[in-house]
C-alpha cells in the first residue's frame, strides 16, 4: 500500500517505500519545522513543474514527498533491509527529477539538509535532473540557491538546469510569477536534460546508501 496523499503528493512514511516502478518526480523538503512555507512552496513547484512539462510531452505521476521535518529522527535508521533513513536515500537517488527545497540558515542550506546528503555516496544523484529552491528573508541570501545548494547538487553528479529558484519570503505571495519567470529561461534547458536522461541507461543505486 502507498503512503496517504498529503498536499504536494505522496508522502515517505518512514519505513515505507512509496514508489513505484518507472520514472517519478520527488520532493525534499530541507525545513526541520513541518508544516513551513518552504514545505507549501515545495508542494507548489512540484504542481507547476508537472503542469510545464506536460505541455512538452513530458510526463510525471503525482510526485514522492521526502519531508526531512517527519524522517530526521529516522534518518540514521538502517535496520536490516535499510531502514527508513536508507529507504529515503535510495528514493531521492531513484527520482529522475528531484526537486530540493530549503529555507536559508546563516546564509546557507539547512543543517537537516546537508546531513541528509551527507549520507549519500559519491555521485548519489548522477541519474536524477535537479532543481534547486531556496526561500530566503533576506535579499543577500538569495544567492544561495546557486552559490551554495546547485553546487552542493553538482557535486553529488546531478544534472542541474545553469539557475536555480531563490525566493524571498515576502515574495511568496507571487511565486507562481516567479516560477514562470524561471521556466521561461530554465525550461528549455530542464526539458532536455529530461529527455536525454530518459534515453541513457539507469545505474541502480547499491542497497548500502552511505559508506562510513
Amino acid at each position: 500500500m502507498g503512503a496517504p496523499a498529503g498536499p504536494g503528493g505522496r508522502r515517505l512514511i518512514p519505513g515505507r517505500d512509496t514508489t513505484d516502478s518507472g520514472e517519478y518526480l520527488a520532493l525534499l523538503v530541507g525545513h526541520p519545522r513541518p508544516g513551513s512555507r518552504t514545505h507549501a512552496v515545495a508542494a507548489r513547484t512540484g504542481e507547476l513543474l508537472r503542469q510545464s512539462l506536460a505541455a512538452e510531452q513530458i510526463s510525471f505521476p503525482e510526485p514522492v514527498l521526502v519531508d526531512l521535518a517527519v524522517l530526521a529522527p529516522f534518518l540514521l535508521d538502517r535496520g536490516p533491509h535499510g531502514g527508513a533513513g536508507g529507504s529515503a536515500v535510495r528514493i531521492v537517488r531513484q527520482a529522475a527529477l528531484l526537486v530540493t527545497v530549503t529555507p536559508t540558515f546563516r546564509a546557507a542550506p539547512s543543517g537537516l539538509l546537508k546531513f541528509f546528503f551527507d549520507l549519500m555516496p559519491a555521485g548519489g544523484l548522477s541519474d536524477s535532473v535537479a532543481v534547486p529552491l531556496t526561500t530566503a528573508g533576506l535579499a543577500e541570501h538569495q544567492p544561495v540557491v546557486d552559490r551554495s545548494l546547485r553546487s552542493l547538487l553538482q557535486e553529488l553528479r546531478a544534472q542541474v538546469p545553469p539557475a536555480g529558484i531563490g525566493v524571498l519570503e515576502s515574495d511568496l505571495a507571487r511565486f507562481d510569477d516567479i516560477f514562470g519567470h524561471w521556466w521561461r529561461d530554465q525550461g528549455p534547458c530542464l526539458s532536455s536534460s529530461l529527455r536525454r536522461l530518459r534515453k541513457a541507461p539507469i545505474s541502480r543505486p547499491a542497497k548500502s546508501a552511505a559508506k562510513g
